[in-house]
């Protein structure tokens, strides 16, 4: 029988705690707007990103956190170009970002409500957060 969701993320907070593991989310996907505007990001870049995270360069850089999802994004990494760094940076239409960022973030919250009573606090404190602008 599966476990509920908690108990995963749980284990894994637990695991990246005990072991003082860095976690790097890396988007590999789309960049410049939504799909048909934007485009993916290159394979090259992606390398890089990954090189300098393997090789520690990303343990003592500046970072910027996005306000919707809270996650901490290097502000510069030697070879990618920042504005993929920082998504809504690479949209020409910095609002049409905001909004497509508050959908994403509302469909998130509305999944996650069939699991919030069996949550722990720190992981309710943890997702997402509705904001105006980025």
């Amino acid at each position: 029988m599966p476990r509920h969701p908690n108990v995963y993320a749980e284990m894994l907070a637990d695991k990246i705690e005990n072991h003082g593991s860095n976690v790097w989310m890396v988007n590999t996907g789309w960049a410049g707007g939504p799909y048909g505007v934007g485009s993916r990001i290159k394979l090259r870049y992606t390398r890089r990103m990954l090189d300098a995270a393997i090789k520690g360069e990303l343990d003592d850089c500046e970072y910027r956190t996005s306000k919707v999802f809270r996650l901490k994004v290097p502000t510069a990494i030697q070879g990618v170009p920042s504005d993929i760094l920082i998504p809504r940076d690479s949209w020409a239409d910095p609002v049409a970002f905001d909004q497509k960022a508050s959908d994403l973030a509302q469909m998130f919250m509305k999944n996650f409500e069939r699991f919030e009573s069996e949550a722990k606090r720190e992981t309710l404190e943890a997702g997402p957060k509705l904001v105006l602008s980025e």
